[in-house]
C-alpha cells in the first residue's frame, strides 16, 4: 500500500520544550490507524502540524497522488487539498437543523457570507440522504442540531467533515462522553470511512481502540514508541512502563 502522509523527521519546539521529537510516521489511502500515547506526548501537536495550524522547526510532510509539501500550504489549502479534521468538543451550527448543517458542509467555504449565498444542486439532497444514511442519522434531518445528544452531534460533525470528501480525516477523542450504543455505532462509522479514505483517531479509551481493530502507533515525548496490533503494542515494556502502567 502506498502512503498517503508521509512525516518525516520532523521536530517543534516550544519554549524549549520538544513537543514533536525527529517524528516519523505514515498512514496509506484507505487505512484506519489509532494514535495513543500518555498525556504530553504530541498527540495533538502531531494533528495541529498535520493540519498547518502548527509549524515544525526540521523535516518534511508529504501528503495526496502526487505527493505534495504541505509545508508550502496554509491551513485552508491544506483542508482543500484534503485534509479534515474533528476536534473532541463536536462544533455544528446548534440553531439549524441537520440537514440544514449537512447542506452547509457540501457548499465547501464555511464562511457565513458563502453559506447565504450557497444554492443547492440537484444532487445534494441526493448526497446528503446517503450522508445521514452514513452517519445513523437519516430520521433526524430536520431536527435541530443543538436537540441531538452529545454522540449524535459527534456523528453529524463527521458528516460534515465528509461531505467536504477529505482524503485523510483526523479525529480527536471521538469516545469521549458517549454511551456504549454510541460508541459501537462511531466505531463502525469510522471503520466504514476508512473504507474509501485514510483516518487517523487519537483516543484514550483502550476499549474503543480495540473495537477499532486497526494498527495502533503509541506516542511518547513527541516519538514513535512502538507500533503494530494493539496486542502487541500493549504487550512491549516500554509502553507499559510510560503509559499502561501509570
Amino acid at each position: 500500500m502506498s502512503a498517503l502522509l508521509e512525516v518525516n523527521s520532523v521536530s517543534v519546539a516550544f519554549d524549549g520544550f520538544k513537543a514533536i521529537n525527529d517524528l516519523s510516521f505514515e498512514i496509506g489511502g484507505q487505512e484506519l490507524r489509532a494514535v495513543i500515547g500518555p498525556n504530553g506526548a504530541g498527540k495533538t501537536t502531531f494533528m495541529d502540524i498535520v493540519t498547518g495550524k502548527t509549524r515544525p522547526d526540521d523535516g518534511r510532510i508529504l501528503f495526496g497522488e502526487p505527493m505534495m509539501d504541505l509545508l508550502r500550504l496554509s491551513e485552508s489549502q491544506i483542508a482543500r487539498a484534503g485534509i479534515g479534521r474533528k476536534f473532541q468538543r463536536p462544533t455544528v451550527f446548534e440553531t439549524q437543523s441537520v440537514r440544514d448543517n449537512l447542506m452547509m458542509a457540501l457548499a465547501g467555504d464555511r464562511s457565513p457570507l458563502a453559506v447565504l449565498r450557497y444554492r443547492p444542486s440537484g444532487g445534494d439532497g441526493e448526497r446528503i440522504a446517503a450522508l445521514a444514511e452514513e452517519i445513523g442519522l437519516s430520521d433526524q434531518l430536520g431536527r435541530v442540531a443543538g436537540e441531538l445528544s452529545h454522540g449524535q452531534k459527534q456523528w453529524l460533525e463527521i458528516g460534515m467533515l465528509l461531505a467536504q470528501d477529505p482524503k485523510l480525516l483526523l479525529v480527536d477523542e471521538p469516545a469521549a462522553g458517549m454511551t456504549l450504543g454510541e460508541r459501537e455505532h462511531t466505531t463502525d462509522l469510522l471503520r466504514a470511512a476508512a473504507q474509501t479514505r485514510a483516518v487517523i483517531v487519537v483516543e484514550h479509551d483502550m476499549e474503543f481502540v480495540r473495537r477499532l481493530d486497526c494498527k495502533v502507533t503509541v506516542l511518547h515525548e513527541g516519538s514513535v514508541l512502538a507500533e503494530g496490533t494493539l496486542d502487541h503494542v500493549t504487550a512491549n515494556s516500554d509502553v507499559i512502563d510510560v503509559y499502561l502502567g501509570r
